[in-house]
């Protein structure tokens, strides 16, 4: 049994160097223009580069740009929903050629990549922020983002050198390839992926499990990039889903890697984008719960649902499991949802995610309804740190 599903666009991208190439991109790189990556560029840079952003070979030229922004697919016409760019100032854009090799750096100065720049244009701030984010307010933090790069926007493949080490979760950093060649070793034809950037409540673990019956196998794939400031950290979350993987979950059904991308907090367009990348790793389903990447009140609670609405299944390729609010009710005595449970929503247990904060800071568990006892003691015992 081997899974089936092929990446976005038939092929999986690989733009790591190896060996021979690798050095001699080294040595040359020294000679090169130098631009300088934040964070989130850096894990844009590694998810293209390890075929997460498959059939992305790098940064998005123009077309590709206004083609994601004006009819969420790329010049190809293939589905895409989220600008991939790399910016810079004015002032750095004018000592630039187009058709020269730039060198990407970190900020201590270290060659990661090489740029292999097609084209240097015009960075449309506004346009990007209505059209991906649907406001052009800068508490939208997405959108705050957009109006922090640089004013100019570059172009081109990318060809990665070195890949940034991290001490945090290395078990679980898993590329595309990885997750693939371990979905066949254990013989999974269906694939369902779940996102994450919060901790698993028991709503979460319920649409999980509902999922689970239906494929041969769960990847549970934590988003640990770059998050906004008052989202829980990685590393406190990630102990949650171990937490529950030991007690929960059948452990011959479930794999936890970690998804190395930035959040873009895009609503219904990061679903999509979402959706599209867990078919990389080799996911053939991919659930979808109420409010997807969504932020404050600037999406609808099933956008995210409707918007695979717009585009043909065959070009998105993934199956997508759509999920509604679910909850515990105490009178049906189990988990539920509006389409499965008959009662008022007096007999639902349902708390805020504000008032959740409030009683793990004050050293409380909620209900057991509501979240795992092991998953609440991480949480508490990480807001004490953080007193």
């Amino acid at each position: 049994m081997t899974n089936s599903i092929a990446p976005h666009g038939g092929v999986l991208v690989n733009r790591v160097a190896e060996g021979k190439e690798r050095q001699e991109l080294e040595l040359k790189s020294a000679e090169f223009k130098k631009i300088t990556i934040n964070e989130r560029e850096i894990s844009d840079l590694e998810m293209i580069a390890t075929g997460g952003f498959s059939p992305l070979e790098g940064f998005m030229g123009k077309d590709d740009y206004n083609s994601v922004m004006d009819t969420m697919t790329l010049e190809s016409g293939l589905p895409w929903t989220i600008p991939v760019t790399l910016s810079t100032t004015g002032k750095e854009a004018r000592a630039l050629k187009e058709g020269s090799d730039l060198a990407l750096v970190n900020e201590a100065g270290e060659a990661l990549a090489v740029l292999h720049l097609s084209e240097v244009f015009h960075h449309d701030k506004e346009k990007e922020s209505l059209q991906v984010y649907g406001t052009a307010e800068d508490a939208h933090p997405g959108v705050k983002k957009v109006h922090e790069m640089g004013e100019m926007l570059l172009g081109g493949k990318i060809t990665l050198i070195k890949r940034t080490e991290y001490a945090d979760f290395r078990e679980h950093r898993l590329d595309p390839a990885e997750t693939r060649a371990l979905f066949k070793e254990k013989g999974w034809r269906r694939i369902v992926g779940f996102q994450t950037r919060n901790p698993i409540h028991r709503a979460h673990e319920y649409i999980q499990k509902c999922a689970l019956e239906t494929v041969d196998g769960l990847l549970i794939h934590p988003l640990v990039g770059e998050t906004k400031q008052d989202d829980i950290p990685a590393d406190v979350r990630m102990r949650c889903y171990k937490a529950l993987m030991e007690n929960y979950y059948p452990a011959d059904r479930v794999v936890l890697a970690v998804f190395p991308a930035a959040m873009r907090y895009a609503g219904p367009k990061e679903a999509i984008f979402h959706a599209l990348i867990r078919k990389n790793y080799g996911c053939t389903h991919f659930i979808v719960g109420r409010d997807h990447a969504g932020v404050g009140s600037y999406y609808g609670t099933f956008d995210a649902h409707f918007i695979f609405d717009e585009f043909d299944a065959s070009d998105i390729g993934i199956t997508p499991m759509f999920f509604d609010y679910t909850f515990f009710c105490k009178r049906c005595g189990s988990m539920a949802s509006f389409k499965s449970c008959p009662h008022d929503s007096a007999e639902h247990i349902t708390l805020s995610g504000t008032k959740v904060r409030d009683m793990l800071r004050e050293g409380k568990s909620p209900p057991q309804e509501f979240s795992r006892p092991e998953v609440a003691k991480i949480l508490i015992d990480a807001m004490k740190g953080q007193g």
